[in-house]
């Protein structure tokens, strides 16, 4: 059964009868196809992914004969626009780069500079001193950031059905997923009249990029038999969905990809990907399954964090007031399942050896454990002073968005990983990396941290929860945006660290 739906489409579950209407669909498209004198080569399990739009608007666009030629030659009129507006973000973001402060700078810097008021309602009332110990390069983030809003244009393919494509898991360890593609979509583009305004564009000759809103989750949820490790289904779902998009417009074949980008929160997402060559190889995969051992590439794919949403909100736990520091009587705390490797050796080395200072807990917190009538857990985590985050089956853990949250200090265990939003932020400055072969020694490394230096890493937390966290509808500078922002980045090709 598949995970439900986002809000917007209502708590949408499959009935029993729902695979054998996919199975109707599926002959009638396949017959389609063969009508239209094979227009599209797709295979019948990549059918599921087949455009909505109506046989007639596609038989009116293979009248014309030369219809994709047409899009082509207008679209490369227009190409250089579109490389114009990456040039000026460029160049824009390189000046405020050079800064000493959001406020002034260096000689050579004008119309970059930024005022008091503009910082103070991008950022709040915050020095900027701490700005600069979490960010790589406040000034450039925000020119960045505000480039963005000012300019980028998303186009998002028509083409597939739900469950498939444009819906995904909102209440689950998936939520990521769901939710980007929901608040993608509902983005109507703006009147002609404020045509520069809004991220999604339906005219696809201004987009930057392109997104394929395919769910690897919900291929898994329908293509995938269980227990029998087998993801060739998914490759082929993904393969087909792409085939169709590259017959049916010019961008794809234009690019070989390189400015097209997915989003999968699943482990089998990088799996998924390489249904299609140049998908893996060009183009930007923002991925919860950011392992750079497997073929992740931090300079142009994109690591997602892992939330996980069980009522499709965050738990109230998390929202109320975090606790300081004075009562937080536990130096770290960790309760989950021998899920991979990482797991079961911390487990084998700290499970129940000092409850009243290290908890380490496999799967059930004992009874009473918590305080109030909230969740144990994440009372646990709001005494802590840091939260263990291990790696799983794959390298992401839902643990660290959780952590941050109850401004915890998240501890990062795990090899391979490429941070969130590590762009942008000092990851060192509100979190702890311990590789896997520390685990042994992880309470010294911990107790070994200073007091200031641990409320100085709590600081930074406080700098970045916001990042962090999924609102509905995205906030300024939430997870939403800064996953867009990631991408955008990685249109513009550029470092913000210096």
């Amino acid at each position: 059964m598949a995970p439900p739906g986002c809000s917007h489409r209502g708590e949408r579950e499959p009935e029993p009868s729902s695979r054998p209407r996919v199975a109707s669909c599926l002959i009638l498209a396949v017959t389609l196809c063969a009508v239209l004198a094979g227009f599209l080569s797709v295979s019948g399990v990549g059918m599921l992914v087949s455009s909505p739009s109506s046989s007639s608007s596609l038989a009116q666009r293979l009248s014309t004969g030369i219809a994709s030629e047409t899009a082509g030659i207008a679209v490369g009129t227009r190409m250089p626009s579109v490389e114009r507006e990456l040039d000026a973000a460029r160049g824009a973001i390189r000046r405020a780069a050079r800064q000493r402060s959001p406020h002034g700078g260096h000689s050579g810097c004008e119309g970059n500079n930024v005022s008091s008021a503009n910082w103070r309602r991008f950022i709040g009332e915050v020095e900027y001193a701490r700005l600069e110990r979490v960010y790589r390069n406040p000034s450039a983030f925000y020119r960045s950031y505000v480039e963005m809003k000012r300019r980028f244009k998303v186009y998002v393919y028509e083409e597939g059905e739900p469950p498939i494509v444009h819906e995904g898991p909102c209440k689950n360890i998936y939520t990521v997923e769901g939710r980007f593609i929901e608040e993608l979509e509902l983005m109507v583009p703006p009147p002609r009249a404020a045509a520069s305004a809004g991220v999604r564009t339906w005219d696809p000759a201004r987009a930057h990029a392109f997104f394929l809103p395919f769910s690897v989750s919900q291929m898994v949820q329908l293509a995938y038999r269980p227990l029998s490790y087998d993801l060739a289904p998914l490759r082929s779902l993904v393969a087909d969905y792409v085939r169709v998009v590259a017959s049916r417009h010019p961008f794809w074949n234009r690019s070989a990809g390189a400015d097209h980008f997915m989003l999968s929160c699943h482990d089998w997402g990088p799996h998924a990907s390489r249904g299609h060559p140049e998908l893996s190889a060009n183009g930007i995969r923002a991925l919860c399954n950011a392992n750079t051992s497997e073929g992740f590439r931090p300079a142009k794919d994109v690591s997602v964090p892992e939330i996980n949403l069980y009522d499709g909100d965050t738990t109230r736990e998390l929202r109320a007031p975090a606790p300081a520091q004075a009562s937080r009587p536990f130096l770290a705390f960790f309760a989950g399942g021998r899920h991979g490797h990482v797991r079961d050796l911390l487990l084998r080395h700290w499970k129940g050896r000092d409850p009243a200072a290290f908890p380490v807990y496999e799967y059930d917190l004992p009874t009473g454990a918590g305080t109030g009538d909230g969740n144990p857990y994440y009372s646990f985590m709001r005494r802590a002073r840091f939260c263990l985050c291990p790696s799983g089956h794959e390298v992401a853990s839902p643990r660290v968005v959780e952590a941050i949250q109850a401004e915890c200090v998240p501890v990062v265990v795990a090899d391979w990983y490429a941070r969130p939003f590590a762009d942008v932020l000092r990851w060192e400055t509100f979190s702890v990396a311990v590789p896997v072969a520390d685990i042994p020694r992880l309470r010294e490394v911990l107790e070994r941290i200073p007091t200031p230096e641990v409320e100085r890493l709590r600081d930074g937390v406080r700098l970045v929860k916001r990042h962090f966290t999924l609102h509905q509808p995205p906030e300024r500078l939430d997870m939403f945006h800064m996953i867009l922002h990631s991408v955008w980045l990685r249109r513009l090709n550029l470092k913000l660290n210096h």
